[in-house]
């Protein structure tokens, strides 16, 4: 009877949190990166605000900081007439397939005053992680057309 008991709350202490693929994750996007590029699958010239706050073109050389023991960070844009205050936001990194390697990212920003008109977050699919590089993916739609947006970061 003692047996089946431990083995029973075992399983469920086991079953709480999230999956050692999800905690390693945050180890690795764990610290500070560099957005290096935002690049499209379809060919053109795109006008994209990013996150309800700035162009794209602010976002591509913007710091990032990841703090995963308590799912924050912090983004600072860069661009001479990008706005260079910090922004704070929450994330959450959830698994999607551990054998494609593919998460579902949330990402949403907690600063009054570059959300407080829509209170959203971003779902984006972080398709890649290394100790020294990261991509996210969002499916995005233009005069209905899909394509898909790639930011692409560097570990510093």
């Amino acid at each position: 009877m003692k047996r089946i008991l431990l083995l029973l709350l075992t399983i469920t202490i086991m079953s709480c949190g999230a999956s050692k693929t999800v905690r390693d994750s945050k180890k690795v996007i764990k610290g500070d990166w560099t957005l290096t590029s935002i690049e499209y699958n379809q060919g053109g010239s795109y006008n994209s605000i990013l996150f309800n706050d700035a162009s794209s073109d602010c976002f591509e050389g913007s710091t990032w900081k990841f703090i995963p023991n308590n799912n924050t960070g912090i983004y600072t844009l860069n661009g001479m007439d990008c706005s260079l205050d910090q922004r704070h936001f929450i994330f959450t990194i959830q698994e999607i397939d551990a054998t494609t390697g593919l998460y579902d990212f949330l990402l949403k920003p907690t600063d009054e005053k570059y959300n407080s008109e829509t209170n959203q977050g971003f779902r984006l699919s972080l398709t890649a992680l290394s100790e020294t590089s990261m991509q996210w993916q969002q499916a995005v739609s233009v005069a209905g057309s899909s394509f898909t947006m790639s930011m692409n970061f560097i570990k510093k």
